[in-house]
């Protein structure tokens, strides 16, 4: 499976992170503890939402729908 994850700064709320892995609980660990990424500054995370897909394509496909302004819309609506 392949997973599209949404996750929100617990510290600086509203701010939200949106990836895609296939492997999902390895990836979260990796955002609560890398220094180094850009998202490091935003920890610690919550898992707001993942979805999973069959097929790697149609996961980053929706990745790149939802970093989209009308995809963080949907997200809005949807995922509040």
């Amino acid at each position: 499976m392949h997973y599209v994850y949404i996750l929100e700064s617990l510290t600086v709320p509203g701010h939200y992170y949106i990836g895609s892995t296939d492997n999902l609980r390895y990836r979260f660990r990796q955002h609560q503890a890398d220094v180094d990424s850009h998202a490091a500054k935003y920890r610690p995370w919550k898992l707001k939402t993942y979805l999973a897909f069959e097929r790697k394509e149609t996961a980053v496909r929706f990745e790149k729908y939802l970093k989209s302004g009308s995809g963080r819309a949907f997200c809005k609506r949807h995922f509040d």
